[in-house]
């Protein structure tokens, strides 16, 4: 016996909150003045369903509990490796700024005319997190498309299978290098990504050095950006060579900075924090280029590996979500099913139940 239930068309299975649907073989029936799909199927069919999602439930729900696991781990590697990043950051910028004034050569802190920029896009190396790499490599076409809008040539080094698979299949985009992510990302990691860069920047390869990755803003929030990364520029400002700035919308690294080019910590909800200028007195022990040749590689590996870590403790996070929403979805298609399961039963012992009256009613007026 035979009965039609009524879903939405085009479920999402993992990302979408609607009710999912797994992909069974029915016969449809489309009607000009509705959008939804009949589906026929039997008591068998039925449970068959009920099992399957019982199992994909299990999936799901299992995936959710490792990926809650892990984040909370993340998210302290993110907490943690903040201050020091920013305390960094200080540092450099009040050794740099006071530096202007003499004849002195940094590589990593010249301003230059930019004709081409190096890009480091960060993505995961697996899907099932809902719109995480989706909402990434959006924000870096788009940023590609503007500086493409100023004649400036872009290339990319990109850093995890997703977005390696993304861009490799864009041949207008020219990537220098690809390169896999790790779920938990170590100095080492960064150091590779960071010695590329530094013979990109040196070598006057590259005028510019971008980061694109996912900043992690709490369980249920992330939000893809554009950080700065070389020249190192207290001003927070790098033109082309038609005098035009180059610097994205909201670049992460230069909120970090005022307009007179003064270091401040307001970070979003983060409160600003009140910071001792460094007295013009000061002496160091050491040459000043001394002490910033010292620092800017591990300015550059603190940078890159505070990144790797936002990144990935945005994607686990957003990997717990998206099991959540699918483990919750396939309940409630379970219960659906199983309504739909029980009234078919029902039905059908309903209608042997008539069979059998009428049968007998028919033997008796025979007699």
């Amino acid at each position: 016996m035979a009965f039609s239930i009524w879903v939405s068309p085009k479920p999402s299975f993992l990302q979408n909150p609607n009710p999912l649907v797994p992909q069974i073989s029915r016969q449809t029936r489309h009607s000009q003045s509705s959008r939804t799909q009949s589906i026929q199927c039997g008591l068998r069919e039925l449970r068959e369903r009920i099992d399957s999602i019982k199992s994909t439930q299990k999936i799901t729900e299992a995936m959710k509990l490792v990926a809650a696991a892990r984040v909370r781990r993340a998210q302290d590697a993110v907490i943690n490796g903040r201050p020091f990043s920013e305390t960094l950051v200080e540092v450099l910028y009040d050794i740099n700024e006071q530096l202007q004034g003499e004849d002195i050569d940094i590589p990593l802190t010249n301003v230059r005319a930019v004709k081409r920029v190096t890009i480091v896009v960060i993505s995961s190396d697996r899907g099932l997190c809902g719109g995480f790499n989706n909402a990434l490599t959006k924000k870096a076409q788009t940023r590609i498309g503007e500086l493409k809008k100023l004649g400036l040539e872009v290339v990319l080094i990109s850093v995890g299978k997703k977005g390696n698979s993304y861009f490799m299949r864009r041949p207008e985009i020219k990537v220098d290098r690809l390169m896999e992510g790790g779920t938990f990302p170590t100095a080492k990691e960064a150091q590779v990504i960071a010695d590329d860069v530094f013979s990109l920047f040196v070598s006057e390869e590259v005028d510019k050095v971008e980061l694109v990755y996912t900043k992690f803003v709490s369980l249920v929030k992330s939000e893809p950006v554009i950080q700065t990364l070389l020249p190192l520029s207290p001003r927070g400002e790098v033109v082309d060579v038609n005098g035009n700035c180059v610097d994205a919308i909201g670049d992460e690294m230069f909120r970090l900075t005022s307009k007179e080019g003064k270091l401040t910590l307001e970070r979003g909800s983060v409160k600003k924090k009140e910071r001792k200028e460094m007295s013009l007195l000061m002496e160091f022990e050491q040459d000043p280029v001394q002490i910033l040749d010292a620092m800017m590689p591990l300015y550059l590996n603190s940078q890159i590996l505070r990144a790797l870590q936002e990144s990935a403790a945005s994607e686990l996070a957003a990997r717990m979500n998206a099991m959540s929403n699918a483990t919750d979805n396939a309940d409630e298609l379970k219960k659906t099913f199983s309504r739909s399961y029980n009234r078919a039963r029902q039905a059908k012992i309903t209608g042997e139940l008539l069979e059998i009256v009428a049968g007998a009613e028919a033997l008796r007026e025979a007699e």
